[in-house]
């Protein structure tokens, strides 16, 4: 059983956010999947906080999972300011790549859906580099697999993107006995080379955000939602 003397829990703009160690969060997940427990896990950052207080629905999605994973340092800072801060961050791309370690281990068969955006050729060639670097795993694109329903799925990692991954564990977790759903965003990029992730001291210091920023300038959007995530919490904190 998972140790709860290292989890806290701290509830952001309205929604419930866990913070506990990798080493904690994969006791968990085995544990649950061997009590026959299925396991749905978000890791959301201050982008999705923001859509779920302006969209209800995403909110209730987000607050319906068994783990709910802190993926940015924003969500550190809200928690600071709130009085309440987060033991830790477990970022959701280092999770997705303990898992496939495991699933290397245990020869779990892997799901994956919604990844390189729907480019066919692109999402082929994930997965093969999957196959390649975890071969114990028996991993398979939903997309390509026929009848995939009734397959018997140890983990799912939903790539999406925000909102729509969430909203497909949601609709299919009833259809599928799979162990763990995981909404993975861009995480198997990283993995398998398609996107450049920050060195391993820029992550240490919280500033992986910068690094994207750095690479992919088209972010800077995106970033002025961390700016309306603080406002939102220093007006909500009361």
């Amino acid at each position: 059983m998972y140790s709860k003397k290292s989890d806290n829990r701290v509830k952001i703009l309205g929604v419930r956010v866990d913070s506990t160690s990798i080493t904690e969060v994969l006791k968990r997940i085995l544990q649950r999947k061997k009590e026959g427990k299925k396991t749905v896990i978000f890791t959301p950052n201050p982008e999705f906080l923001v859509f779920a207080w302006e969209n209800p629905w995403f909110k209730k999605v987000l607050n319906s999972a068994d783990i709910l994973l802190p993926d940015g340092v924003g969500l550190i800072l809200a928690a600071k300011i709130l009085g309440k801060p987060l033991n830790g961050r477990v970022a959701g791309a280092d999770l997705v790549g303990e898992l496939l370690k495991l699933a290397n281990e245990k020869g779990w068969q892997v799901g994956i859906v919604g990844a390189r955006r729907g480019a066919t050729d692109e999402r082929k060639r994930q997965v093969e580099i999957l196959r390649q670097k975890y071969p114990g795993a028996k991993i398979a694109c939903l997309e390509e697999t026929p009848k995939w329903e009734r397959g018997k799925w140890d983990i799912i990692f939903a790539c999406q993107g925000m909102g729509e991954q969430e909203r497909w564990i949601v609709k299919n977790l009833n259809k599928i006995p799979a162990g763990v759903f995981l909404g993975a965003g861009g995480s198997l990029d990283y993995l398998t080379g398609f996107a450049p992730r920050a060195p391993l001291f820029i992550r240490k210091i919280y500033f992986e955000w910068l690094f994207r920023l750095l690479i992919q300038p088209w972010r800077w959007r995106r970033q002025l939602k961390l700016l309306k995530f603080i406002k939102l919490v220093l007006k909500n904190r009361g």
